[in-house]
């Protein structure tokens, strides 16, 4: 590689790490209003050319995206936290009124907040900005431990074991490699991005079955739109492992985690997660913290026929 290859790759990993820092800025401010102007200070942008470099490097513009993560913000909060009403959820999620989020919402998701939290008999949307933009018909039904899927309807009482066996452990920090799923959640495109990844491990030296591999899933399928959904593979790695792009290094933050081993069809895993945050969390006596959901995988789904996995939520005690 030559000095000048060497040079857009460095600009390129910086333009990935300043946006990255943009879109930290806008998840720890969803409660208030933010201006384009703060976004592109928090990332060391000129306000004059940051929208565009957003735009190329997300794929949507900081309006679309802000406005986006407010309304799937809100969508969980009226599922799992139920003591919150919906004026509330709408201030903390920046909204101005409960008039204007609920316009808002009905606009992006084809229903109502209040359809959403109690739905029944609430079928398929197919009217609003999330069909529309992404092809997806929002169901608040999914939203539920109960999923029909294809293939196969989950209910609760299917993980009742799994859940029975939930363990809270202190783990301490550790450093991964990691690699984005160009497509979100899409199946070829995790495929696709994990035989990258373990092949990046062989070549620094890490043999197969002493990869520790984990998922970091952003965000619930059930809203966001399958492509849409972030999801980083993750190997780990020695904290001085040099890592360049499109790897990147992510760490995974030291505290106590709440560990649920899943064994069963991969279709049943989204329902899996639901049933956590729906029937043990209420009862555990703590919160599920910022970091994202982590998965751990245990074996080769392609080989196996079945995925076996730790699901990883680190935890915060409720005030």
């Amino acid at each position: 590689m030559n000095n000048l290859s060497r040079m857009r790759k460095a600009t390129g990993n910086r333009y990935v790490e300043r946006v990255n820092l943009a879109l930290r800025f806008i998840h720890e401010n969803l409660n208030r209003p933010i201006d384009l102007k703060e976004i592109a200070k928090a990332s060391n942008f000129s306000i004059y050319h940051f929208h565009r470099i957003f735009l190329a490097l997300v794929g949507e513009t900081v309006n679309d995206y802000v406005g986006r993560k407010r309304l799937e913000r809100a969508a969980n909060l009226l599922v799992f936290k139920k003591e919150l009403s919906i004026t509330e959820i709408a201030i903390i999620t920046g909204f101005s009124s409960s008039a204007n989020f609920a316009k808002a919402f009905k606009l992006y998701f084809g229903v109502s907040p209040s359809q959403t939290r109690k739905p029944v008999g609430t079928e398929n949307s197919k009217i609003g900005k999330i069909f529309s933009k992404y092809g997806k018909a929002f169901n608040p039904n999914d939203l539920y431990p109960q999923v029909v899927t294809n293939r196969v309807t989950y209910n609760p009482g299917q993980f009742e074991e799994m859940l029975m066996n939930v363990n809270v452990v202190e783990i301490k920090e550790e450093v991964a490699c990691a690699l984005t799923s160009p497509a979100g959640y899409e199946s070829a495109s995790l495929l696709k991005t994990w035989d990258k990844l373990i092949a990046w491990a062989r070549s620094y030296g890490i043999e197969d079955l002493k990869q520790r591999r984990f998922a970091l899933c952003h965000d619930n399928p059930a809203i966001t739109p399958t492509e849409k959904c972030k999801y980083e593979a993750a190997v780990v790695v020695s904290p001085d492992a040099r890592i360049v792009e499109p790897f990147f290094k992510v760490v995974i933050p030291s505290g106590q985690y709440a560990v649920a081993h899943y064994k069963g069809a991969p279709e049943g895993t989204s329902s899996f997660h639901m049933s956590l945050y729906s029937n043990w969390f209420p009862n555990s006596g703590f919160e599920p913290d910022d970091f994202p959901l982590m998965e751990h995988y245990l074996n080769d789904m392609r080989k196996d026929g079945y995925v076996e996995m730790e699901v990883y939520i680190k935890l915060k005690d409720v005030v």
